[in-house]
């Protein structure tokens, strides 16, 4: 019982929501070697040079550490920070350059990078910006 209050609180369904989305945008790219292909577009467009895989080797295993993080409600705000920088870069380097839309309008647009990083910043942020130390609201 002590675990449902714990991990079944206010938190959950956006905590489950990312988790599905950690698992698809990091386990894959391990399976499928995606995660190396990566890696050499960090390395060839990038300019990372040989950094580049170990690089994109750290950006998934970040993606797949907070998979169970999100599951038991642990470790977010250290979490949360590393995957919003990556998203940040994920717009820097990728995502700037073809405008807002992921779909509709455009195409690998930012809007979806945006959206994960307001969602992770709840658990930097979890009173809020103007009072952290606000009581919790029924």
């Amino acid at each position: 019982m002590e675990w449902m209050k714990a991990n079944l609180d206010r938190t959950f369904l956006l905590r489950f929501g990312l988790m599905v989305t950690m698992i698809m945008h990091g386990i894959p790219s391990f399976v499928d070697g995606g995660v190396i292909d990566f890696g050499h577009a960090l390395d060839e467009v990038f300019g990372f040079g040989v950094m580049g895989i170990p690089l994109a080797i750290l950006v998934k295993l970040i993606h797949v550490l907070s998979i169970p993080a999100l599951f038991f409600n642990k470790y977010l705000r250290p979490l949360a920070l590393l995957n919003i920088i990556i998203f940040i870069m994920g717009i820097v380097l990728i995502h700037w350059k073809h405008g807002w839309y992921v779909v509709g309008g455009g195409s690998e647009g930012v809007e979806f990078n945006v959206l994960l990083i307001f969602a992770f910043s709840i658990f930097i942020f979890p009173n809020g910006l103007v009072n952290s130390r606000s009581k919790e609201v029924a």
